[in-house]
């Protein structure tokens, strides 16, 4: 069985210990370096090329997340585990930003720990159950983007077709919007280029198919 090169980056040495004890406790594993730094992670990683960087979050000289970033850059090939205990919601994503396939906290029992190395390996995504959750409730909150009808259109533009697909004449419109009448004139001619429509008709149409302009306010 071929093994699982990994590459240990963390600046606490009791921690680091742990890992490679628990590494070498798996015979699929093995650990072909340690790093105490972000900036020595990145260089070893370049010449080690291992399968998978085991990859704290806070070190000195370059933080995890950007030694993540410049790893991936140059060798995307490289399956990055976060492994830290830090899990607010700033390092989680901007350590997914960078390319890392994992996110899991330092309270990770051996299994999760061996079972993540694995996924990693092979190409996978994995987060530990609190970071999972995490990611969930994020997603589950946020609220639906929906398409803005006729971007070309200027915020004015915009305006002025609202109340034109309620019916108003350009003189009301030039009222209600405090514009002089030309203007209101001029913005009109724009916006049915930008539909290309003919007339007014055409232009009401569009407009309420799209959801704007709809009752008619006096």
């Amino acid at each position: 069985m071929e093994q699982i090169q990994i590459l240990i980056a963390d600046d606490h040495p009791v921690f680091r210990d742990g890992l490679r004890v628990l590494l070498t406790s798996a015979a699929e594993m093995s650990v072909v370096g340690e790093t105490t730094n972000g900036a020595e992670t990145v260089s070893m990683a370049t010449t080690l090329q291992p399968d998978v960087i085991l990859m704290d979050v806070r070190m000195p000289k370059l933080n995890g997340i950007e030694a993540t970033r410049q790893i991936i850059s140059t060798s995307p090939h490289i399956g990055i585990l976060v492994l830290t205990m830090y899990e607010d919601d700033a390092s989680v994503f901007a350590a997914m930003q960078a390319g890392a396939r994992g996110y899991l906290l330092k309270g990770a029992d051996r299994d999760e720990i061996l079972g993540a190395i694995r996924t990693v390996n092979t190409g996978g995504a994995i987060f530990s159950a609190a970071i999972a959750q995490r990611l969930m409730h994020y997603f589950s909150t946020l609220e639906p983007t929906v398409p803005r009808a006729f971007p070309d259109l200027t915020d004015r533009e915009r305006e002025i077709l609202t109340l034109l697909a309620q019916g108003y004449t350009n003189t009301t419109i030039a009222e209600r919007l405090v514009l002089s009448p030309k203007t209101v004139r001029n913005n009109v001619s724009n916006i049915f280029s930008k539909l290309q429509v003919v007339d007014r008709a055409q232009a009401m149409l569009r407009a309420r198919d799209a959801g704007l302009g709809g009752e008619r306010r006096i």
